[in-house]
């Protein structure tokens, strides 16, 4: 199997700060680093990774601008196929990260080449998957809602990640998704509730045929499928920057649901890698392979 990741390319200018600068404030920074980064790279990342050693593949759909083509190499060298990362005129998307001491990040995100995708390239890709592929996307490019309907046209499943969460979200065909992966924000946003069974009951009923997926932190993650429900606990470590966790928790978990249909071990295997994520700085630089993975889980007994 396959899965289409049409999602952002970014390089993320990173500051160690001791706490987020207040409006005013001019705050030096203890730290800078110049990374790879943005939702869609980090999860393409993220999937080569879990997806190593095996028939599966990511192919990245994205724009860059020609003085970043340098970064089509590096997302080459992680193993992601790199076929539909063109070239743009516009700027490449970046953006401008603050981790706290506790772990925590802000962040401002300029979009770029990002919001320069032509439908024309999607439906290229789309056409040239083969049967039984996957569409991923986040909310960080343009073209996500045609892209949606090119998918299930062509009979591929669709996974969401409305991150970051905006009202366009709710302008896109949800009703395509076979697949909803949420933090609590997001999950409170879409469903207009902020106690987690009334979130599980909004998605049942809206969209009674996708599997919803809802990250809750400290406490894990719970997957709701029809009258299915699954829990799995998080892992406990000491966060160091928790810049891509959430990018880790998705590339793992969709690259083990895809190849087995196993929720429990899926989430239990993304839970794992994000939480090893967190203990190292960096978007994707923190995205830990497949074997570190595995030892981490035998360590822990899983």
């Amino acid at each position: 199997m396959m899965v289409i990741n049409l999602g952002s390319i970014n390089v993320d200018h990173v500051y160690q700060v001791p706490h987020f600068v207040e409006p005013g404030e001019t705050l030096a920074s203890t730290g800078y680093q110049q990374l790879l980064g943005g939702k869609g790279a980090n999860q393409s990342i993220a999937l080569a990774h879990a997806l190593a050693n095996s028939d599966e593949t990511v192919q990245h759909l994205g724009l860059v601008n020609e003085a970043q083509c340098h970064i089509k190499q590096d997302l080459i060298r992680e193993q992601v196929d790199c076929r539909y990362v063109k070239i743009s005129e516009k700027p490449t998307g970046h953006a401008i990260i603050q981790v706290n001491e506790s772990g925590e990040n802000a962040i401002v995100l300029f979009a770029g080449a990002n919001h320069d995708i032509q439908t024309d390239l999607v439906q290229q890709a789309i056409d040239e998957a083969p049967e039984g592929a996957w569409l991923l996307t986040q909310n960080e490019t343009n073209a996500i809602g045609d892209a949606m309907r090119m998918a299930k046209e062509k009979g591929m499943k669709v996974a969401f990640n409305p991150a970051p969460m905006n009202d366009s979200v709710k302008q896109l065909p949800l009703n395509l998704v076979d697949l909803f992966i949420v933090n609590e924000v997001e999950a409170e946003d879409i469903s207009g509730t902020r106690e987690l069974a009334q979130i599980e009951t909004f998605f049942k009923q809206h969209y009674p045929n996708a599997a919803v997926i809802i990250t809750l932190g400290k406490a894990g993650a719970v997957m709701i499928k029809g009258g299915e429900r699954i829990q799995v606990p998080a892992f406990e470590v000491e966060a160091v920057d928790t810049t891509a966790a959430g990018d880790t928790f998705i590339g793992y978990f969709l690259a083990s649901y895809m190849k087995n249909n196993n929720a429990q071990k899926a989430l239990t295997q993304a839970c794992a890698a994000s939480a090893i994520a967190v203990t190292r700085p960096g978007a994707s630089p923190s995205i830990p392979k497949a074997e570190e993975v595995h030892a981490f889980l035998e360590k822990q007994g899983g």
